[in-house]
């Protein structure tokens, strides 16, 4: 008599029930993927091959199979809380503790995307684990060596104004500036300090060349002859326009139907201003300026510099482009995050602590940007719950404690025969 099927048995029912109490308490760890216990069929070979009976002497555990299916999402509202939705592993670096700012060491793959950023900028998990990407280069990408992703936590260089637009209308119904103006100190010639020798004057924000703000200052005159308009721009008490004719100022000339017809007597195009101090010249388009018979006004303004910035916060995009924001205003680069994919999962070795090792039974496919090939992109401010089924867990588990009580009764029901034997005379 043998009381292998039953021992088997007991042993499979273990097994799985073990593997469903792991399930069970890892219902809440981020990114977790359930298991399940696989079993297959024993039969007893003779010394020369496969014995002829047919009873099988009991079951063994074949594999312990992760399932790595997509869990659920669950919002948290902190950036640096990442979702994969879809394919892909996070790749992280575990580097020497004593060097906190090292950049080698145990590359590990996780599906926990439960990040922060350490007291030296880099994006890290709860083990100090830092997040792997490409770098940026003054908010440019750049694609080459895999490393740490840093956060640097300096100002944003400025940016000096270097093209500027104006969209404006210029009251067609105003009066010309005729005349001497008394205080002028040459007849109708455009005097900031003197408003009765301008009809409408406007200001607005450029940048120099250290990224300090100064006021743009326009004034326009209406030409005592020709229907015109003269344009002086002062920087700081600075003229910066190019100027013509006798009043020192640009002219402005404008075809029937209100659109711009010359700028200092050429074809309207944008032209350069002149350089002032720390100031540089710049780009300046009046192409969109109208003469209406309504009242002077700005439409539009636009010009591309901007001051320095502070370092504020960060975002990560569905790309994995990780950007930092700065009070100007300004979003830089600062890396991007890239995704491992593996041709086989199970062939990972489980690590613990959320971590899978790359084994040559995964077949590495690729490290990628989120969205490539089969990747799946990434979601900030949440994260990838769990995937275990926990009604389906419950119901496992009694199933696997029935099995567990019917071997123990086999086991049992030997031991009773095998007693009777004992017991014959």
């Amino acid at each position: 008599m043998s009381f292998n099927q039953g021992l088997s048995g007991l042993n499979g029912a273990s097994k799985n029930l073990d593997v469903i109490g792991n399930n069970i308490a890892n219902t809440s760890t981020v990114g977790f993927k359930a298991s399940r216990a696989e079993f297959s069929d024993v039969y007893a070979a003779s010394i020369n091959g496969v014995s002829n009976l047919n009873v099988g002497i009991g079951t063994k555990t074949a594999a312990v199979v992760q399932q790595f299916t997509q869990g659920n999402i669950s919002v948290t509202n902190n950036p640096l809380d990442l979702a994969i939705s879809g394919d892909g592993f996070f790749q992280l670096i575990q580097t020497d503790p004593n060097s906190p700012t090292a950049t080698t060491g145990l590359t590990t793959y996780t599906r926990n995307g439960q990040f922060q950023m350490d007291k030296n900028g880099y994006i890290v998990d709860n083990a100090g684990r830092k997040l792997i990407g490409f770098p940026a280069t003054e908010g440019v990408v750049v694609p080459g060596t895999l490393q740490p992703i840093k956060v640097s936590l300096g100002v944003a260089k400025p940016n000096p104004t270097s093209t500027a637009a104006l969209t404006a209308n210029l009251d067609s119904t105003s009066a010309a500036v005729v005349g001497s103006v008394a205080g002028a100190a040459t007849g109708t010639q455009i005097n900031p300090s003197l408003p009765a020798t301008y009809n409408y004057a406007t200001t607005f924000t450029v940048y120099d060349t250290p990224g300090s703000p100064q006021g743009l200052t326009l004034y326009f005159q209406k030409a005592e002859t020709g229907g015109g308009w003269n344009m002086a721009a002062y920087v700081a008490g600075n003229q910066i326009l190019p100027v013509t004719g006798t009043n020192n100022a640009a002219t402005i000339t404008f075809n029937a139907d209100g659109t711009v017809n010359q700028i200092n007597g050429a074809a309207p195009a944008s032209f350069a201003t002149t350089a002032v101090g720390t100031m540089p010249s710049f780009g300046f388009d009046l192409t969109l300026m109208t003469q209406y018979g309504s009242t002077s006004g700005v439409s539009y303004v636009e010009q591309d510099g901007y001051a320095t910035g502070k370092f504020v916060s960060l975002s990560v995009d569905k790309t994995g482009l990780v950007q930092g924001r700065y009070t100007n205003g300004q979003a830089l680069a600062i890396g991007q995050i890239l995704m491992t994919n593996f041709l086989n999962p199970n062939g990972l070795q489980p690590l613990g602590d959320n971590q899978w090792g790359e084994t040559t039974a995964a077949g590495k496919q690729s490290s990628e940007a989120p969205g490539t090939g089969v990747l799946g992109y990434l979601q900030s401010g949440v994260v990838e719950e769990s995937n275990v089924d926990l009604t389906a867990e419950l119901v496992n588990m009694i199933v696997a404690q029935r099995m567990y009580q019917a071997n123990a009764q086999t086991v049992k029901t030997q031991d009773s025969i095998l007693q009777t034997l004992v017991n014959l005379r």
